[in-house]
């Protein structure tokens, strides 16, 4: 593919993931309005926001998977249609019932969307350098997305009805769609195993649980009978679904790849990021509004700094872990956030907004962006090209749990260990694995042939 058409397919794919990471925060901006309009208790904010959330955490797996048998680029078009109908029809409401149920849609939508993006961006940048600057581009703006919400929600509310911000991104996914079809090449992997429907259910119904679980904890109360089964509910189909990926010759995830410990530890780096940030997201508003008493729109402003310093922190991150490895930017990141929430502890009603909280601020978002787009990188230069949706780390919410309960779909998909055939080349290792039964059906290959088919090979060192 042209350089230029490359760098054409990360901006419409940052666009898309922009748009739904923006979705996020931005009803946020929304639930006083909400609680006047709609007449919403206390339970249907809660739901209002959480709708979106959970449906994004329990498809975002199964989406990865099936993305890549089905293809990337209908996969993308049709959760940007999701997404889009979704969003149209939570600004049409009339009743919380009625916005509940479009959110639920956008959930669904947008789990389609994320796994996918990267799973493009991971086949169309072959070239390490490329593909950790375009992922470096993701990160940013997927961070920029999160913070920015408030400010154009806020922005939105100033000028037009609460309806509108929903409805302003219905004509951004249509325009999506379209520079989609244009711009962005039909992949999908060439093996096309068997669907692992089993495996699609049990992930699915376990992720749903558990973060259904946690949403309704706080009212129910954390010790509460239903409370604790959904807890060893979820915790049983988790077990199931580990149990059957085990005994598949092509499983949707190869759950064995957690052992490398270097792989895990990046998986846990994002997700401890992610949750952080929605933390600090929710904590900071209630700060501004109830305690500052900003309006919607000067707090989101107030924002920027965090945004700011996200998109650098990415950026520079995945550079920097090109030259000198991806375990000192990371290490440095989470070290960044370490000291923003022990400084961040020292918050008061009288503490001035410039430069302390700005300060904290910056540190916040520069240790987000050091630690997520490297980690991701790291990730992604395991999953063959070929495959990477399905094995594919997809990091967000319920606000931050869809994306670290992803992440396991993205980078443990089935990758080859099958010796090839006598007289050729062997297929190159990627991860220790038994040989499979003759006759079964084996993975595309990913990175340079190894040296021996005999001997399992290392990861890649991140």
């Amino acid at each position: 593919m042209h350089s230029r058409n490359r760098w054409a397919v990360l901006a419409v794919v940052c666009a898309s993931v922009y748009l739904i990471n923006l979705d996020i925060t931005i009803v946020n901006a929304a639930l006083p309005t909400l609680v006047r309009e709609l007449r919403a208790g206390t339970r249907d904010l809660q739901w209002i926001v959480d709708a979106y959330n959970l449906t994004f955490a329990a498809f975002v797996l199964a989406a990865g998977s099936l993305s890549d048998r089905y293809g990337r680029r209908t996969a993308l078009v049709t959760g940007l249609a999701i997404f889009g109908t979704g969003t149209a029809a939570g600004a049409a409401a009339g009743t919380t019932g009625g916005l509940i149920a479009a959110r639920l849609v956008m959930g669904v939508g947008a789990a389609v969307i994320f796994p996918t993006t990267l799973s493009i961006i991971s086949n169309t940048f072959s070239d390490r350098r490329e593909r950790a600057q375009a992922i470096g581009i993701w990160g940013a703006i997927t961070g920029i997305g999160v913070a920015t919400g408030p400010l154009a929600g806020g922005w939105l509310l100033e000028h037009f009805w609460w309806g509108s911000v929903f409805l302003y991104m219905a004509p951004v996914a249509a325009l999506a769609i379209i520079l989609t079809w244009r711009f962005v090449p039909e992949s999908r992997d060439p093996a096309t195993p068997p669907v692992d429907r089993l495996g699609l259910v049990l992930s699915t119904a376990a992720i749903g649980t558990l973060v259904y679980t946690i949403i309704e904890a706080p009212t129910r109360s954390w010790a509460a009978p239903v409370t604790l089964a959904g807890f060893a509910l979820s915790a049983g189909l988790l077990l199931a679904f580990i149990s059957w990926e085990r005994r598949q010759t092509a499983p949707m995830i190869d759950v064995r790849l957690f052992r490398n410990l270097r792989f895990s530890a990046a998986c846990g780096a994002v997700t401890v990021a992610w949750f952080s940030l929605f933390g600090f997201i929710f904590l900071i508003t209630q700060y501004f509004q109830f305690l500052k008493g900003y309006a919607p729109l000067k707090f989101g402003a107030a924002l920027m700094p965090v945004a700011g310093a996200i998109a650098v922190g990415a950026v520079t991150g995945v550079v920097l872990s090109v030259r000198v490895g991806n375990k000192a930017v990371v290490a440095t990141g989470l070290g960044l956030m370490g000291v923003f929430f022990l400084w961040v502890s020292t918050l008061s009603a009288a503490t001035p907004y410039w430069p302390e909280i700005v300060g904290q601020m910056i540190v916040m978002g520069l240790g987000l962006g050091l630690t997520t787009a490297p980690a991701t990188e790291a990730i992604m230069g395991v999953v063959p090209r070929t495959r990477p949706a399905s094995a594919r780390p997809s990091t967000t919410p319920p606000a931050s749990w869809a994306e670290p309960s992803a992440w396991p779909s993205s980078a443990a998909s089935r990758l080859p260990s099958t010796p090839a055939p006598s007289g050729r080349r062997p297929w190159p290792v990627c991860r220790p694995r038994p040989p499979r039964p003759p006759g079964s059906r084996s993975a595309e290959r990913c990175s340079p042939p190894a040296p021996s088919a005999a001997k399992p090979q290392n990861f890649p060192v991140v």
